[in-house]
């Protein structure tokens, strides 16, 4: 469909860490004013232990002074007492956190890429809905920017926290639902190119289908009973019939496809013999982003090869790259040129709300998520040139080994079920929200 490269200047942003390993916690303060109190309450305690030792071997190196260890130990016990006091009284000391308990009319969901394009656009809709959101991100393909948008659009303590964590620690991800009371999970974490999961499938699987297990697993083990799981229209592989349906049988092409489909095989099996309330909810190609401008994509430079076809698009109008190669114009369609189904990040947000909303417990309920309506690449371009103003330029080659001619939804399941709709259905109004906030953002979330 669309082949193009990228060079735009991105620095990778700063990472939290955790002083024993592990995840870090983090409320929405300053990042890197919470890493130094982290740290002065480290040494302020690694000072006393240093102080009582050094008491101790004085004491025995000298006998003679048998009769001050009495005074020795209660100064070390002062200090002791002091450096306690000062602990509690930092603004980051807390005994019990309020994501530990759960706090009556309030959900408590765990985003896992929460810092991610649709993960922080799910964020920032479940916050504005008064749930309380634990974000988990590795930060691999995530933004910690987007997450400091976030910080500062809901600055209470107790709506927000950020967890720099993997998954695939089975450890960490162990700690985080130990010490979290979550009523809910909305597992968006993953890998998510095509392209590169033929060039690296292994790192896809485990990305995937692996961490999914780890999620899975630690739900059990604590209790957690409601699931929302991001999945795609790549399990269906090349349907021989349009539109697609939740019955269309999944015959996933690529390894990205196929991890996906494990994981849903795995949630599946599991709820059978559970009382899990679970939805997965499998959609199509996402454009668009926030309409107040506060989110958008952000991907790394390297990835944008692999990207969306409003990436490229945005990109060949900033200049980035002279402009957009096409591949293929002889298909069975209108104009020759693939057709796909663009859902607006906003409505794909709408729909894991209401997911989240009817989920049932010992129920597992299965949506495709579109518009219903196919778009040609052709169409795209256009509407993209006319969003952005810009003089884009287009060459038409052979097309790529692999693509199918259409691919695009039946929604009729997910609008009779939970009464969801597709709103933002206009490909050009979609395209110009999010061109305003590429335009503004020119070196991502580093603006």
């Amino acid at each position: 469909m669309l082949n193009y490269s990228r060079n735009r200047a991105q620095s990778k942003p700063n990472r939290s860490l955790s002083l024993e390993g592990g995840p870090s916690f983090h409320g929405p303060y300053d990042l890197k004013q919470n890493f130094c109190n982290e740290i002065l309450q480290h040494l302020c305690m690694k000072f006393v232990m240093v102080f009582v030792f050094a008491l101790a071997a004085m004491d025995l190196a000298d006998s003679k002074r048998k009769s001050n260890v009495s005074g020795k130990v209660l100064m070390a016990i002062s200090l002791i007492t002091l450096c306690i006091i000062i602990l509690k009284q930092s603004p980051n000391f807390s005994s019990h956190s309020p994501f530990s308990q759960r706090q009556p009319g309030v959900t408590h969901v765990l985003v896992t890429g929460g810092a991610g394009y649709i993960g922080s656009h799910a964020a920032l809709r479940l916050l504005k809905d008064s749930h309380r959101v634990t974000i988990v991100d590795n930060l691999s393909r995530g933004n910690l920017g987007a997450v400091k948008v976030l910080q500062q659009l809901f600055p209470d303590p107790a709506q927000l926290q950020f967890i720099y964590a993997d998954l695939g620690d089975a450890k960490a991800v162990n700690k985080i639902f130990s010490k979290n009371a979550f009523d809910a999970v909305m597992h968006f974490a993953a890998v998510a190119y095509v392209g590169e999961s033929t060039l690296d499938p292994l790192r896809y699987y485990h990305n995937i289908t692996s961490n999914t297990l780890m999620v899975l697993k630690a739900m059990a083990a604590h209790g957690v009973k409601t699931l929302i799981y991001s999945s795609t229209c790549a399990t269906y592989g090349e349907p021989t019939k349009m539109p697609i349906t939740e019955e269309t049988p999944q015959v996933p092409i690529n390894p990205y496809g196929k991890a996906k489909k494990m994981a849903e095989d795995m949630i599946i099996d599991f709820s059978k013999n559970s009382d899990m309330a679970v939805m997965i909810l499998r959609y199509f190609n996402v454009i668009g982003s926030d309409p107040e401008g506060r989110l958008g994509e952000a991907p790394r430079p390297e990835l944008r090869e692999h990207g969306r076809i409003s990436g490229a698009c945005f990109d060949a109008a900033l200049g980035v790259i002279p402009g957009l190669k096409v591949k293929g114009t002889d298909y069975k369609t209108t104009d020759g040129t693939c057709v796909r189904d663009y859902i607006d990040v906003t409505d794909l947000v709408d729909a894991h709300v209401k997911a989240l909303a009817h989920a049932k417990p010992k129920n597992v309920g299965i949506y495709n998520v579109g518009t219903g309506k196919g778009r040609s690449v052709k169409e795209f371009v256009e509407a993209c040139k006319k969003a952005t103003m810009a003089d884009i330029k287009v060459e038409y080659l052979e097309r790529r080994p692999g693509d199918y001619a259409e691919v695009y939804s039946d929604p009729s399941k997910i609008i009779r079920e939970l009464n969801w709709t597709a709103k933002y259905t206009d490909l050009q109004e979609s395209l110009q929200i999010a061109w305003r906030w590429q335009k503004s953002h020119r070196n991502g979330y580093d603006n």
